[in-house]
């Protein structure tokens, strides 16, 4: 039997309404195997392990949650569900005044995902953008903020001003004992953050320092997505890997079988 997109959006929100009581690690589990999510965006799970990843920042339904720069809402396509009916998701946009033009297209996007599924009703769109545009969701409102793999970004634009900017910004929005949680690629320790700046890759010490200047404590560290094949060396920084695969069909082979990228993954807490 052929199910319509209505069907099973409405398939989907019974599910999750029946999962209220549940575990957490239940409810992520039917949210990421659900037929609204691609065929593509699932197979990218083995690299990005959102359950994993969503339940060990402490992430549970009733809670008002923040996502920074959600993209064409890959992580959306989870957290949105899983909040719809006791809890709320900001979505953190690039800001509708930016003159950047692939910001602007990637926020139409996100728009129209938005507009063209009932899954998404309880979003409410936000901006952000390190030095100018900061209010991302009502000061002292949100239990979580998560970014995945941006911090790199703001580095690279704005060097370390653009960091700190973007860990003021979360620590406001954050209520007492709100949790921030960090994705981000990894440069090894020993490798000289400068000369790596345009890699893409951050030392995850460096990280941790700068949020705990912003105000965070630094709560737990999780290996799950990390990734020992990955030096982090790469002709084009971590876009030579899967899955820009920068290099077309040079090597091609070669960064398959690596992956995507090793990735630290941190969670903070602003303190009581």
């Amino acid at each position: 039997m052929k199910l319509t997109v209505k069907a099973i959006v409405t398939a989907l929100s019974l599910t999750l309404a029946g999962c209220a009581s549940t575990d957490i690690d239940t409810l992520l589990t039917k949210t990421a195997t659900a037929d609204n999510r691609s065929s593509e965006n699932k197979a990218r799970d083995q690299y990005r392990h959102p359950k994993e990843t969503l339940a060990f920042f402490g992430l549970q339904p009733n809670m008002t949650v923040v996502e920074i720069w959600p993209g064409g809402g890959w992580y959306t396509e989870i957290l949105a569900p899983v909040l719809k009916r006791d809890g709320q998701y900001f979505a953190a946009h690039f800001p509708s005044d930016s003159e950047v033009k692939y910001y602007q297209r990637s926020l139409n996007q996100f728009q129209d995902k938005l507009a063209n599924d009932s899954l998404y009703e309880n979003v409410t769109l936000s901006e952000f953008y390190p030095g100018t545009h900061h209010n991302i969701a009502p000061a002292g409102s949100a239990d979580m903020v998560l970014t995945f793999r941006n911090l790199h970004n703001w580095y690279m634009q704005k060097d370390i001003e653009g960091i700190n900017e973007a860990f003021k910004a979360f620590f406001t929005a954050l209520k007492p004992g709100g949790v921030l949680g960090v994705v981000d690629h990894r440069l090894p320790e020993n490798r000289d953050s400068a000369k790596a700046k345009r890699s893409g890759y951050v030392k995850q010490s460096w990280v941790i320092e700068h949020a705990e200047k912003a105000g965070f404590i630094l709560e737990a560290v999780s290996e799950v997505n990390a990734n020992p094949l990955d030096t982090a060396d790469h002709e084009k920084g971590v876009w030579t890997l899967p899955p820009r695969l920068a290099l077309g069909e040079k090597d091609i082979t070669k960064y398959k079988a690596i992956g995507e990228s090793d990735r630290m993954t941190l969670k903070f807490r602003k303190p009581e």
